[in-house]
Protein backbone atom coordinates (compact mmCIF):
# COMPACT_ATOMS: atom_id res chain seq x y z
CA UNK A 1 0.00 0.00 0.00
CA UNK A 2 0.94 3.61 -0.61
CA UNK A 3 2.07 4.96 2.99
CA UNK A 4 1.78 8.32 2.15
CA UNK A 5 -1.31 9.83 0.55
CA UNK A 6 0.57 12.87 -0.40
CA UNK A 7 2.45 10.75 -3.31
CA UNK A 8 -0.88 10.17 -5.10
CA UNK A 9 -1.33 12.79 -7.56
CA UNK A 10 -5.10 13.72 -7.45
CA UNK A 11 -4.01 15.81 -11.27
CA UNK A 12 -6.15 14.64 -14.28
CA UNK A 13 -4.48 12.74 -16.88
CA UNK A 14 -4.70 13.28 -20.17
CA UNK A 15 -4.51 10.24 -22.01
CA UNK A 16 -4.16 11.68 -25.76
CA UNK A 17 -1.23 14.30 -24.26
CA UNK A 18 0.46 11.27 -22.37
CA UNK A 19 0.42 8.96 -25.55
CA UNK A 20 1.69 12.57 -26.96
CA UNK A 21 4.75 12.29 -24.98
CA UNK A 22 6.76 9.08 -26.65
CA UNK A 23 6.88 7.30 -29.78
CA UNK A 24 8.64 3.65 -28.64
CA UNK A 25 6.41 0.65 -29.32
CA UNK A 26 6.14 -2.12 -26.49
CA UNK A 27 7.47 0.12 -24.22
CA UNK A 28 4.94 1.32 -21.52
CA UNK A 29 4.53 4.27 -19.92
CA UNK A 30 3.28 4.58 -15.94
CA UNK A 31 0.64 7.43 -16.00
CA UNK A 32 -0.78 6.76 -12.40
CA UNK A 33 -0.35 4.56 -9.40
CA UNK A 34 -2.99 3.18 -7.53
CA UNK A 35 -2.34 1.38 -4.13
CA UNK A 36 0.44 -1.31 -5.49
CA UNK A 37 -0.66 -0.82 -8.82
CA UNK A 38 0.55 0.67 -12.11
CA UNK A 39 -1.77 2.44 -14.37
CA UNK A 40 0.38 1.84 -17.83
CA UNK A 41 -0.29 3.22 -21.06
CA UNK A 42 1.58 1.65 -24.27
CA UNK A 43 1.68 2.06 -27.91
CA UNK A 44 1.89 -1.39 -29.49
CA UNK A 45 2.10 -2.50 -33.43
CA UNK A 46 3.24 -5.80 -35.33
CA UNK A 47 2.83 -9.37 -36.14
CA UNK A 48 2.76 -12.32 -33.88
CA UNK A 49 6.62 -11.98 -33.69
CA UNK A 50 6.76 -8.71 -32.41
CA UNK A 51 5.98 -10.13 -28.90
CA UNK A 52 6.63 -13.01 -26.85
CA UNK A 53 5.03 -15.93 -25.18
CA UNK A 54 4.87 -14.98 -21.88
CA UNK A 55 3.67 -15.93 -18.47
CA UNK A 56 2.87 -14.04 -15.15
CA UNK A 57 3.57 -16.67 -12.55
CA UNK A 58 2.12 -14.52 -9.77
CA UNK A 59 -0.51 -11.84 -11.04
CA UNK A 60 -3.05 -11.53 -13.72
CA UNK A 61 -2.79 -8.57 -16.69
CA UNK A 62 -5.14 -6.50 -17.44
CA UNK A 63 -5.81 -5.05 -20.97
CA UNK A 64 -7.95 -1.90 -22.19
CA UNK A 65 -7.74 -1.49 -25.23
CA UNK A 66 -7.85 2.98 -26.08
CA UNK A 67 -7.33 2.50 -29.73
CA UNK A 68 -7.26 0.11 -32.94
CA UNK A 69 -7.25 -3.38 -32.10
CA UNK A 70 -5.62 -5.59 -30.14
CA UNK A 71 -5.23 -9.70 -30.19
CA UNK A 72 -3.91 -11.73 -27.49
CA UNK A 73 -2.83 -15.40 -28.28
CA UNK A 74 -3.65 -17.33 -25.34
CA UNK A 75 -2.10 -21.06 -24.50
CA UNK A 76 -4.74 -23.07 -22.08
CA UNK A 77 -5.27 -26.59 -20.82
CA UNK A 78 -8.02 -26.96 -23.81
CA UNK A 79 -5.80 -25.78 -26.51
CA UNK A 80 -4.22 -22.26 -28.02
CA UNK A 81 -6.95 -19.87 -28.78
CA UNK A 82 -7.04 -16.09 -29.91
CA UNK A 83 -8.53 -13.15 -28.18
CA UNK A 84 -9.18 -9.74 -30.74
CA UNK A 85 -10.01 -6.23 -28.98
CA UNK A 86 -11.17 -3.84 -30.67
CA UNK A 87 -11.22 -0.30 -29.13
CA UNK A 88 -13.51 0.16 -26.09
CA UNK A 89 -12.79 -3.83 -25.45
CA UNK A 90 -10.84 -5.27 -22.31
CA UNK A 91 -9.46 -8.70 -21.31
CA UNK A 92 -8.16 -10.15 -18.14
CA UNK A 93 -5.25 -12.55 -18.62
CA UNK A 94 -5.34 -15.00 -15.67
CA UNK A 95 -2.04 -15.49 -13.68
CA UNK A 96 0.49 -18.27 -15.19
CA UNK A 97 -1.31 -18.42 -18.35
CA UNK A 98 0.89 -18.36 -21.22
CA UNK A 99 -0.09 -15.65 -23.63
CA UNK A 100 0.96 -13.28 -26.34
CA UNK A 101 -0.30 -9.91 -27.11
CA UNK A 102 0.39 -8.10 -30.80
CA UNK A 103 -1.55 -5.65 -33.10
CA UNK A 104 -1.01 -6.27 -36.60
CA UNK A 105 -2.00 -2.38 -37.82
CA UNK A 106 -1.13 -0.86 -33.88
CA UNK A 107 -3.26 -0.17 -30.90
CA UNK A 108 -3.22 2.62 -27.78
CA UNK A 109 -3.53 0.12 -24.80
CA UNK A 110 -3.75 0.73 -20.96
CA UNK A 111 -2.54 -1.88 -18.40
CA UNK A 112 -2.99 -2.33 -15.04
CA UNK A 113 -0.62 -4.18 -13.12
CA UNK A 114 1.07 -4.29 -9.68
CA UNK A 115 4.16 -2.29 -9.67
CA UNK A 116 7.39 -3.87 -10.89
CA UNK A 117 5.78 -6.20 -12.86
CA UNK A 118 8.08 -7.01 -16.09
CA UNK A 119 6.27 -6.43 -19.45
CA UNK A 120 7.28 -10.21 -20.60
CA UNK A 121 6.39 -11.64 -17.39
CA UNK A 122 8.24 -13.77 -15.53
CA UNK A 123 8.99 -17.06 -18.08
CA UNK A 124 9.68 -15.93 -21.37
CA UNK A 125 10.73 -16.38 -25.07
CA UNK A 126 13.82 -15.32 -26.19
CA UNK A 127 13.35 -11.68 -26.10
CA UNK A 128 13.81 -9.93 -29.65
CA UNK A 129 15.60 -6.64 -29.77
CA UNK A 130 13.15 -4.37 -30.62
CA UNK A 131 10.85 -5.32 -27.34
CA UNK A 132 11.43 -3.02 -24.44
CA UNK A 133 11.67 -5.19 -21.52
CA UNK A 134 10.33 -3.35 -18.64
CA UNK A 135 8.19 -2.44 -15.42
CA UNK A 136 7.36 0.76 -16.95
CA UNK A 137 9.22 4.03 -17.57
CA UNK A 138 8.17 7.19 -15.98
CA UNK A 139 5.44 9.13 -18.12
CA UNK A 140 7.89 11.98 -19.06
CA UNK A 141 11.39 10.13 -19.02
Amino acid sequence: MTSDPSAVSTAPIALDQAFACFDALWSPRIVASVNDYDVRVAKVEGEQVWHVWHVHDDTDEFFLVLGGELHIDLREPAGERRVTLPQGSLCTVPRGTEHRPYAPRGARILLFEPTGTPTVGDRHEEIPAHVDVTTGHPLHA
